[in-house]
This record gives structure tokens, C-alpha cells and sequence, in this order.
């Protein structure tokens, strides 16, 4: 029988690590993080980190595990997951993956499409066009040359945007096409769970976290990273923000402001992303529910 991860997938500050942790303490496993935003040891207050005495409860993997100085691509995240599994199934038959970022969680469970390596010419290249002439612009090339992914990717988002048009750069081929191409197979079972919500109920609980993140001492945290503003690790909403608040570009009331409206239209990308037919979906409260299905998989 093959061994199965459980995924718990969901929008930000939906309950995925406290459902998780119930869920592993119940199957006697442990929990790999999927939360991009959690991988960076310097990183705490601003990405929502569980707290220590939820650490101390069940074994987790990949929080707080790296440095902001190091870049750490998906396909290294995939690489070192993979390896992990294969240790953590000698003696679980099931472990939990958890977190918010859909596609490292596809990386794992699926595999990543194989694209052409990206020359660091045509990485400059297209980085001065987008600071010269913007992700609008670039947005609009994208849709001349690949039309499939300008009408699924994240067009406000310059990481996506120009990947894309970097992978099109190298041998003028769509990166639309790369991904019609098989990926590898895995040697073990994924159960894709997702949690759901109320959307208003969600953006209170949103909204409240901000609070309670700037009165835990958010601005403090942001200020001894003022000086690595510009790693790509810390380009994440709720320091952005802030580092704006630092510079004088916002006040502090805006910048709290800007951080709630920001993590409610991520909260949206991400409740569109886990809304596949391939996830399970349920309610927050729902544990047993979800226990039950587990365990239909697993017996």
C-alpha cells in the first residue's frame, strides 16, 4: 500500500496549523510546512509563525529553518521535501502538509514542470523593462505571446509576470506549452484537503490578526530588517508595508491600513486557487468530518 501525505491547504488565517496539529496528534505523525512565508528564521510576527507551545505539540519541518540572506527557489523546496518524505515514511505511513502556498504544495504533491534555465541576460533584461516601463507593459507583451497564461496568471504580480517571460526568452517558446508536458510521477498518495470560510467572517479574522500582530511589536520586527529591505524574502505583505511607514512614505495608520487590504485580496488569490475540484472542501470546524475521510483512505 502506498504511504499518503494529507495535504491542509487554505487562505491565510483560516486555521490550517491549528487543525493540523490536532490532525497529526490524532494519526501519531508529523507536519512539513508548505507557508513560504514561514520558511525564514528572522521572519516571525509578520508571517503569523505558530507560536512555541504549538511547536512543542507535534514535530514540524521547514518553519523558521532558513535565512532571509539565502535564496531558496520552489524546485529547491521540492528537492529537499521529497527527500524529507522519504526519511519521514520509514516510520509514518501518512504525514501532513501544511500551509497557503499552492504551488509549493503542487511542487511536492505533483512535481514541477521541467523549464529551460533562464540566463542571468535575459533575467537583467527584463528586470530593467519592468522598472523602466512596468508590469502593465509587461503584462500586455505577455498577452501577445503566450494569451493562455496572461488569462490565468497573476498579472499584478512582477515575479509571475516576468518568469514568464523570461522562460518565453530563451528559445521563444510559451510557457503555457512547458506546462502541458507530463511531470513525474510520485510513489506515494496525496488526500487534498482545504478549509473554507465565511468570506466576511474570514476578513474580521483578518482583519483582527493585523491588530493583534502590530500590538505583539510588527513594527519592531520590520525596523531590525530595515537594513535587508531589499531581499526578495522580505518582499511579503506586512513588511513592505511598514519599511513604507519607516521610509515615510506612509503613516503608521496607513500602513496597517494597506497590510488588512493587502492580505484580504492574497486571502481571495489563495481561496481561488484551493477552490479545485481536486481538494476536499470543509469547514473549519469540521475535524471529525475530515478524520473520517482520512481514515477511508487509509484503511
Amino acid at each position: 500500500m502506498k504511504k499518503k501525505i494529507i495535504v491542509i491547504g487554505g487562505p491565510t488565517c483560516i486555521g490550517k496549523t491549528d487543525l493540523c496539529i490536532k490532525l497529526a496528534k490524532n494519526f501519531k505523525s508529523e507536519i512539513i510546512s508548505a507557508d513560504a512565508r514561514q520558511f525564514y528564521k528572522e521572519m516571525n510576527i509578520g508571517v503569523a509563525k505558530p507560536k512555541q507551545n504549538q511547536l512543542d505539540q507535534i514535530k514540524h519541518h521547514f518553519i523558521g529553518h532558513l535565512s532571509i540572506n539565502k535564496k531558496y527557489s520552489i524546485g529547491e523546496y521540492e528537492k529537499d521535501t521529497l527527500n524529507l518524505v522519504e526519511k519521514l515514511f520509514k516510520k509514518h505511513n501518512l504525514l501532513f502538509l501544511c500551509g497557503g502556498s499552492g504551488l509549493y504544495i503542487d511542487s511536492v504533491c505533483e512535481g514541477l514542470h521541467q523549464f529551460p534555465k533562464v540566463s542571468e541576460s535575459i533575467k537583467k533584461k527584463i528586470q530593467i523593462t519592468l522598472e523602466k516601463k512596468g508590469i502593465t507593459y509587461l503584462s500586455n507583451k505577455l498577452k501577445l505571446i503566450d494569451p493562455e497564461t496572461y488569462k490565468t496568471i497573476d498579472r499584478k504580480n512582477p515575479r509571475r509576470v516576468t518568469r514568464a517571460l523570461e522562460v518565453y526568452e530563451v528559445n521563444k517558446t510559451p510557457y503555457s506549452d512547458y506546462k502541458k508536458k507530463p511531470k513525474e510521477k510520485r510513489n506515494f498518495h496525496t488526500i487534498f484537503i482545504s478549509l473554507t470560510e465565511n468570506r466576511e467572517s474570514l476578513y474580521k479574522k483578518i482583519n483582527h490578526r493585523v491588530d493583534e500582530m502590530i500590538k505583539m511589536g510588527l513594527v519592531e520586527e520590520v525596523k531590525r530588517l530595515y537594513d535587508y529591505q531589499n531581499h526578495q524574502a522580505l518582499n511579503t505583505i506586512g513588511y513592505t508595508e511598514i519599511f513604507k511607514y519607516l521610509n515615510k512614505k506612509h503613516t503608521l495608520s496607513e500602513a496597517i491600513q494597506e497590510i488588512k487590504k493587502n492580505t484580504r485580496r492574497y486571502a481571495k488569490r489563495q481561496i481561488n486557487w484551493f477552490n479545485n475540484p481536486k481538494y476536499h472542501q470543509f469547514k473549519t470546524g469540521e475535524i471529525e468530518n475530515i478524520i473520517q475521510l482520512i481514515k477511508n483512505y487509509v484503511l
